[in-house]
């Protein structure tokens, strides 16, 4: 009996030091790797360094003044191309972004908007930094320097583009249209159908622009008609009236205006257009938060004219 005993102590003795050993052996070995792997991140830093700087650069930012009109519908233009909209409604959150789209709407309510908010001086000196900043109908109205056909009192202006802007050039709501433009600079960089579909709501036009003002599209309307005390038989003889182009399209500088709603189509190209010149502008890549701008397509989120 006291043999099994003495046997049975033994045996659980030497099963004891046997399995210490191992795990000592193990840990031990586990302590050589990770001194290896040290040595290993120690003999690489310039690649861990690189990497770290890669991630620490800001992703591109596109700033949305959201204070009235269709700042939802260029945001959601902004996504179908994978970029970051960011809607701006205080001063301080222009700090934040790369660049700036000023939307369509009604000009003196978003003025008036501005205005309560403190955001003039905040958006004048925005487009002082050579920032760029992309005004669409009413937006174009806020980046002149000059605007005719104002309510009564004006409004104030951010300014900016070298143009006088006639604001509701075209008429009233009931006047509003939808016509197939010619925008050769744009089909040059973005490629795409050899027009744009331009739609103009109650829309302002460009009178006068600046020689340092570029035109990227315009659209002909019909000379007015001028009194006369002919008589109907000599009036008949007269010659059809002339065609006079105005400009709906404009870029100067960091500076983009359209006088119609790029946003209210399925057509991206004119957000791809101000994209390029907003990473023109930071000297930065065009990177989507999915990876490379390229052509990207997400679904549409918002009733839109095809």
């Amino acid at each position: 009996m006291e043999y099994f005993i003495i046997y049975g102590m033994l045996s659980f003795s030497f099963s004891f030091f046997f399995l210490v050993g191992k795990l000592g052996l193990n840990f031990g070995l586990q302590g050589c790797r990770t001194e290896t792997q040290s040595t290993e991140l120690e003999a690489q830093p310039l690649s861990i360094s690189s990497e770290c700087e890669t991630a620490a650069k800001p992703a591109m930012s596109i700033g949305v003044l959201a204070l009235q009109g269709s700042f939802n519908e260029h945001l959601a233009a902004l996504r179908r191309i994978g970029v970051k909209g960011v809607e701006i409604r205080k001063p301080e959150q222009l700090q934040n972004v790369t660049g700036l789209i000023i939307p369509g709407g009604e000009s003196t309510t978003m003025a008036k908007l501005a205005e309560y908010h403190n955001l003039f001086p905040a958006l004048r000196d925005f487009v002082k930094t050579g920032k760029p900043v992309w005004g669409t109908c009413a937006g174009l109205i806020f980046l002149a320097n000059k605007a005719v056909g104002q309510k009564s009192g004006g409004q104030d202006l951010v300014g900016g583009l070298d143009c006088t802007v006639h604001r509701n050039f075209f008429g009233s709501q009931l006047q509003s249209f939808e016509t197939e433009l010619s925008v050769p600079e744009i089909i040059a960089k973005e490629g795409g159908p050899a027009t744009f579909r331009g739609v103009f709501i109650r829309a302002p036009a460009i009178l006068e622009a600046g020689p340092d003002v570029e035109v990227l599209a315009d659209y002909p309307v019909m000379l007015e008609k001028s009194s006369s005390s002919k008589s109907v038989d000599e009036s008949q003889k007269e010659k059809p009236k002339s065609e006079e182009k105005v400009i709906v399209a404009v870029k100067q500088g960091n500076l983009l205006g359209t006088a119609f709603h790029p946003e209210l189509t399925a057509d991206t190209r004119w957000h791809s257009f101000f994209l390029k010149m907003v990473g023109e502008a930071g000297d930065q890549k065009l990177t989507a938060e999915g990876g490379d701008l390229g052509d990207h397509q997400t679904p549409n989120d918002l009733p839109i004219y095809q």
